[in-house]
């Protein structure tokens, strides 16, 4: 979806008193509500990591119950990535810029795009909770045959989705000259 899309499809959805103040305060309650919506969804995917950790966690209890100690610091270190990523989908920028802000305004379309690129890390996040519940599903099983060969595929879509999500960032500004 573009940027004019989602701005479009914001304001379609938008009550008398958000389009007042969108007249006059020249666009103000669509960046709030863009702002709002990018909020939502950085709830869902936070929600998503606690999810995956406690999980993990199972997996992790059932590895060492079964012996599986070769697994056991590629299993924590797995914790230790989605408990860091978690918290920093938690805690992102959500593209407030105050009035005299030197890093400049953030836009309706920047604050689009930030909203679309996050949209878009959805499709990660679900790779990561499906390859998951996979390897949960084995554990249930007891089938540890290639245990270290997925826990690091699950550490290494974790660390991608991670640097994605660390380019976010660039969708709120350019860098300046």
């Amino acid at each position: 979806m573009s940027e004019k899309e989602t701005i479009d499809a914001v304001k379609s959805r938008q009550g008398v008193f958000a389009k007042i103040q969108n007249v006059i305060t020249g666009g103000y309650g669509t960046k709030e509500d863009l702002r709002e919506l990018d909020k939502q969804l950085r709830d869902i995917y936070y929600s998503d990591f606690k999810a995956l950790r406690h999980r993990w966690e199972e997996i992790y209890l059932a590895a060492l119950e079964s012996s599986q100690e070769e697994a056991g610091s590629h299993l924590k270190k797995v914790i230790q990535t989605l408990d860091r990523v978690g918290e920093k989908v938690h805690r992102a920028d959500y593209g407030y810029a105050g009035l005299m802000d030197r890093k400049g305004s953030i836009r309706e379309n920047e604050l689009a795009r930030v909203f679309n690129y996050d949209k878009s890390l959805g499709e990660s996040l679900a790779g990561i909770k499906e390859e998951v519940k996979r390897l949960h599903d084995d554990s249930e099983n007891e089938e540890w045959s290639s245990l270290t060969e997925k826990v690091k595929s699950v550490k290494s879509m974790v660390l991608e989705f991670e640097s994605k999500w660390n380019e976010r960032e660039k969708e709120f500004r350019y860098p300046e000259v």
